[in-house]
Protein backbone atom coordinates (compact mmCIF):
# COMPACT_ATOMS: atom_id res chain seq x y z
CA UNK A 1 0.00 0.00 0.00
CA UNK A 2 1.09 3.29 -0.61
CA UNK A 3 2.31 5.72 2.03
CA UNK A 4 1.27 9.31 1.63
CA UNK A 5 1.81 12.44 3.48
CA UNK A 6 -0.26 15.31 3.18
CA UNK A 7 0.97 18.91 3.57
CA UNK A 8 -1.25 21.13 4.14
CA UNK A 9 -4.92 21.64 5.38
CA UNK A 10 -7.24 23.23 3.19
CA UNK A 11 -9.77 22.89 1.05
CA UNK A 12 -8.16 20.51 -1.49
CA UNK A 13 -5.76 18.93 1.29
CA UNK A 14 -9.15 18.14 3.10
CA UNK A 15 -10.54 16.70 -0.44
CA UNK A 16 -7.70 14.85 -0.83
CA UNK A 17 -7.84 13.30 2.47
CA UNK A 18 -11.35 11.99 2.31
CA UNK A 19 -10.48 10.83 -1.56
CA UNK A 20 -7.33 8.49 -0.37
CA UNK A 21 -9.46 7.05 2.71
CA UNK A 22 -11.68 5.60 0.22
CA UNK A 23 -9.03 3.61 -1.35
CA UNK A 24 -7.23 0.62 -1.28
CA UNK A 25 -4.19 1.21 -2.49
CA UNK A 26 -2.93 4.19 -0.55
CA UNK A 27 -3.05 5.42 3.30
CA UNK A 28 -2.53 8.75 4.33
CA UNK A 29 0.25 8.12 7.37
CA UNK A 30 0.31 11.95 8.71
CA UNK A 31 -0.43 15.27 7.98
CA UNK A 32 1.37 18.19 8.31
CA UNK A 33 -0.77 21.75 9.20
CA UNK A 34 -0.29 24.54 11.11
CA UNK A 35 -3.74 24.60 12.55
CA UNK A 36 -4.34 21.34 13.65
CA UNK A 37 -7.77 21.62 14.49
CA UNK A 38 -8.67 21.67 10.29
CA UNK A 39 -8.03 18.36 9.89
CA UNK A 40 -8.78 16.39 13.32
CA UNK A 41 -12.12 15.40 11.91
CA UNK A 42 -10.52 13.82 9.27
CA UNK A 43 -7.38 12.04 10.99
CA UNK A 44 -6.46 10.81 14.37
CA UNK A 45 -4.62 13.68 16.53
CA UNK A 46 -1.85 11.77 16.34
CA UNK A 47 -1.69 11.55 12.21
CA UNK A 48 -0.99 15.17 12.24
CA UNK A 49 1.73 17.62 13.32
CA UNK A 50 2.80 21.10 12.88
CA UNK A 51 6.77 20.25 12.96
CA UNK A 52 8.55 19.58 9.34
CA UNK A 53 11.12 17.76 11.59
CA UNK A 54 8.49 15.31 12.74
CA UNK A 55 7.45 14.31 9.25
CA UNK A 56 7.47 10.28 8.54
CA UNK A 57 9.26 8.51 5.79
CA UNK A 58 6.49 7.74 3.06
CA UNK A 59 6.45 7.02 -0.56
CA UNK A 60 5.03 10.30 -1.53
CA UNK A 61 4.41 13.96 -0.07
CA UNK A 62 2.05 16.20 -1.75
CA UNK A 63 2.46 19.95 -0.69
CA UNK A 64 -0.98 21.48 -0.86
CA UNK A 65 -0.61 25.18 0.00
CA UNK A 66 -0.52 28.73 -1.32
CA UNK A 67 1.27 28.89 -4.68
CA UNK A 68 3.34 31.72 -2.78
CA UNK A 69 4.76 28.99 -0.27
CA UNK A 70 5.12 25.76 -3.04
CA UNK A 71 8.96 26.51 -3.08
CA UNK A 72 9.78 27.45 1.16
CA UNK A 73 7.39 24.57 1.97
CA UNK A 74 9.56 21.82 -0.18
CA UNK A 75 13.01 22.56 1.34
CA UNK A 76 11.32 22.11 4.57
CA UNK A 77 10.50 19.08 4.11
CA UNK A 78 13.83 16.58 5.43
CA UNK A 79 14.49 13.87 3.13
CA UNK A 80 16.09 13.74 0.00
CA UNK A 81 15.69 11.97 -3.20
CA UNK A 82 11.85 11.39 -1.98
CA UNK A 83 8.87 11.89 -4.74
CA UNK A 84 7.45 15.06 -3.91
CA UNK A 85 3.91 16.48 -5.75
CA UNK A 86 2.64 19.86 -5.55
CA UNK A 87 -1.23 20.58 -6.70
CA UNK A 88 -1.23 24.02 -7.62
CA UNK A 89 -2.44 24.60 -11.65
CA UNK A 90 -0.36 27.41 -11.94
CA UNK A 91 3.12 27.17 -10.94
CA UNK A 92 5.95 24.88 -12.76
CA UNK A 93 6.83 21.50 -11.44
CA UNK A 94 10.13 22.55 -11.24
CA UNK A 95 9.46 25.60 -8.40
CA UNK A 96 10.24 22.75 -5.91
CA UNK A 97 13.47 21.75 -4.26
CA UNK A 98 15.74 20.10 -5.76
CA UNK A 99 16.68 17.83 -3.05
CA UNK A 100 13.65 15.38 -3.86
CA UNK A 101 12.28 14.38 -6.96
CA UNK A 102 9.46 16.41 -8.26
CA UNK A 103 6.10 16.03 -9.43
CA UNK A 104 2.23 17.30 -9.83
CA UNK A 105 -0.87 16.36 -9.07
CA UNK A 106 -3.58 18.69 -9.45
CA UNK A 107 -7.24 18.17 -8.93
CA UNK A 108 -8.67 20.58 -11.96
CA UNK A 109 -12.05 21.31 -9.72
CA UNK A 110 -13.60 24.19 -7.79
CA UNK A 111 -13.45 22.61 -3.71
CA UNK A 112 -15.26 23.61 -1.09
CA UNK A 113 -14.69 22.57 2.52
CA UNK A 114 -18.22 22.32 3.21
CA UNK A 115 -19.21 21.26 -0.01
CA UNK A 116 -19.03 17.24 -1.11
CA UNK A 117 -18.09 15.81 -4.36
CA UNK A 118 -17.85 12.74 -6.05
CA UNK A 119 -13.38 13.21 -6.40
CA UNK A 120 -14.15 10.26 -9.18
CA UNK A 121 -15.52 12.64 -11.62
CA UNK A 122 -12.33 15.20 -10.51
CA UNK A 123 -9.71 15.44 -12.96
CA UNK A 124 -6.74 15.07 -11.83
CA UNK A 125 -3.29 16.51 -13.75
CA UNK A 126 0.00 14.53 -13.67
CA UNK A 127 3.37 15.33 -14.24
CA UNK A 128 6.93 14.07 -13.07
CA UNK A 129 10.62 14.29 -14.06
CA UNK A 130 11.04 10.83 -14.66
CA UNK A 131 8.39 7.79 -16.50
CA UNK A 132 8.76 6.24 -13.09
CA UNK A 133 7.38 8.13 -10.79
CA UNK A 134 4.68 9.37 -13.46
CA UNK A 135 3.11 5.31 -13.33
CA UNK A 136 3.63 5.53 -9.52
CA UNK A 137 1.13 9.13 -9.74
CA UNK A 138 -0.91 7.03 -12.14
CA UNK A 139 -1.68 4.41 -10.52
CA UNK A 140 -2.48 6.08 -7.47
CA UNK A 141 -4.70 8.73 -9.30
CA UNK A 142 -6.68 5.84 -10.83
CA UNK A 143 -7.51 4.31 -7.49
CA UNK A 144 -9.50 7.92 -6.66
CA UNK A 145 -10.69 9.25 -9.99
CA UNK A 146 -11.89 8.20 -13.29
CA UNK A 147 -10.38 10.97 -14.91
CA UNK A 148 -6.54 11.45 -15.23
CA UNK A 149 -4.17 13.30 -17.34
CA UNK A 150 -0.76 13.65 -18.41
CA UNK A 151 -0.29 17.42 -18.83
CA UNK A 152 3.17 19.55 -18.63
CA UNK A 153 3.76 22.61 -16.94
CA UNK A 154 2.64 24.66 -19.85
CA UNK A 155 -0.40 22.86 -20.27
CA UNK A 156 -1.57 22.88 -16.92
CA UNK A 157 -0.73 26.93 -16.62
CA UNK A 158 -3.07 27.10 -19.78
CA UNK A 159 -5.63 24.97 -18.28
CA UNK A 160 -5.68 26.70 -14.69
CA UNK A 161 -6.51 30.30 -16.98
CA UNK A 162 -8.96 28.39 -19.10
CA UNK A 163 -10.27 27.12 -15.60
CA UNK A 164 -10.69 30.75 -14.23
CA UNK A 165 -12.76 31.91 -17.46
CA UNK A 166 -15.04 28.63 -17.11
CA UNK A 167 -15.65 28.56 -13.11
CA UNK A 168 -14.33 31.96 -11.19
CA UNK A 169 -15.78 34.40 -14.01
CA UNK A 170 -18.65 32.59 -14.72
CA UNK A 171 -19.12 32.46 -10.87
CA UNK A 172 -18.85 35.89 -10.24
CA UNK A 173 -21.25 36.52 -13.45
CA UNK A 174 -24.28 34.24 -11.51
CA UNK A 175 -23.03 37.18 -8.56
CA UNK A 176 -24.00 39.88 -11.19
CA UNK A 177 -26.92 37.88 -12.11
CA UNK A 178 -27.90 38.03 -8.61
CA UNK A 179 -27.35 41.31 -7.37
CA UNK A 180 -29.70 41.96 -10.30
CA UNK A 181 -32.92 40.14 -9.50
CA UNK A 182 -31.83 41.80 -5.87
CA UNK A 183 -32.22 45.14 -7.04
CA UNK A 184 -35.46 44.66 -9.03
CA UNK A 185 -37.00 42.37 -6.50
CA UNK A 186 -37.00 39.33 -8.40
CA UNK A 187 -35.91 35.55 -7.08
CA UNK A 188 -33.15 34.62 -8.30
CA UNK A 189 -34.08 31.24 -7.96
CA UNK A 190 -35.90 31.94 -11.66
CA UNK A 191 -32.45 31.96 -13.13
CA UNK A 192 -31.25 28.19 -11.85
CA UNK A 193 -32.92 26.18 -14.39
CA UNK A 194 -31.69 28.36 -17.10
CA UNK A 195 -28.01 28.09 -15.38
CA UNK A 196 -28.14 23.91 -14.91
CA UNK A 197 -28.86 23.81 -18.83
CA UNK A 198 -26.75 26.13 -20.08
CA UNK A 199 -24.21 23.97 -18.18
CA UNK A 200 -25.79 20.81 -19.51
CA UNK A 201 -25.55 21.69 -23.04
CA UNK A 202 -21.68 21.75 -23.37
CA UNK A 203 -21.71 18.01 -22.40
CA UNK A 204 -22.82 17.55 -25.87
CA UNK A 205 -22.08 20.93 -27.54
CA UNK A 206 -19.12 22.72 -28.73
CA UNK A 207 -19.56 26.10 -26.70
CA UNK A 208 -19.09 28.22 -30.00
CA UNK A 209 -22.49 26.21 -31.19
CA UNK A 210 -24.13 26.23 -27.58
CA UNK A 211 -24.09 30.24 -27.56
CA UNK A 212 -27.50 31.58 -28.09
CA UNK A 213 -28.54 35.44 -26.57
CA UNK A 214 -28.76 38.66 -28.26
CA UNK A 215 -24.93 39.22 -28.96
CA UNK A 216 -25.14 36.10 -30.71
CA UNK A 217 -27.90 37.64 -33.34
CA UNK A 218 -26.09 40.70 -33.15
CA UNK A 219 -29.27 42.29 -31.47
CA UNK A 220 -28.23 46.39 -30.93
CA UNK A 221 -31.99 46.54 -30.22
CA UNK A 222 -31.96 44.75 -27.16
CA UNK A 223 -28.48 45.18 -26.09
CA UNK A 224 -29.37 48.78 -25.95
CA UNK A 225 -32.43 48.12 -23.52
CA UNK A 226 -30.08 46.02 -21.36
CA UNK A 227 -27.64 48.82 -20.99
CA UNK A 228 -30.49 50.96 -20.29
CA UNK A 229 -31.80 48.66 -17.09
CA UNK A 230 -28.06 48.09 -15.60
CA UNK A 231 -27.55 51.04 -13.33
CA UNK A 232 -24.04 49.90 -12.04
CA UNK A 233 -20.83 50.83 -14.15
CA UNK A 234 -18.94 47.89 -13.86
CA UNK A 235 -22.01 45.47 -14.87
CA UNK A 236 -22.09 47.76 -18.04
CA UNK A 237 -18.94 47.42 -18.66
CA UNK A 238 -18.57 43.84 -18.43
CA UNK A 239 -21.41 43.49 -20.37
CA UNK A 240 -20.11 45.51 -23.48
CA UNK A 241 -17.18 43.86 -22.93
CA UNK A 242 -18.52 40.24 -23.10
CA UNK A 243 -21.02 41.52 -26.06
CA UNK A 244 -18.33 42.43 -28.41
CA UNK A 245 -16.40 39.61 -27.63
CA UNK A 246 -18.88 37.70 -28.98
CA UNK A 247 -20.05 39.66 -31.79
CA UNK A 248 -16.23 39.64 -32.80
CA UNK A 249 -16.04 35.89 -32.42
CA UNK A 250 -18.80 35.48 -34.89
CA UNK A 251 -17.56 37.41 -37.36
CA UNK A 252 -14.51 35.18 -37.87
CA UNK A 253 -16.62 32.20 -38.10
Amino acid sequence: MLKVVIIGSGNVAQHLIKAFAKSKAVTVIQAFARNKNNLTYLLDSHQITDDFSSLKEADLYIISVSDEAINEVSKQIPFSKKLVAHTSGSVAMNELSDSNRKAVFYPLQTLSKKKEIDFKEVPLCLEAENESDLQLLNELAKTVSDKVFEVDSDQRKSLHVAAVFVSNFTNHLYKIGSDICTEHQVPFEILKPLIAETAKKIQTLDPADAQTGPAKRNDTSTINKHLAILTDKNQKDIYKILTKSIIDHGKKL
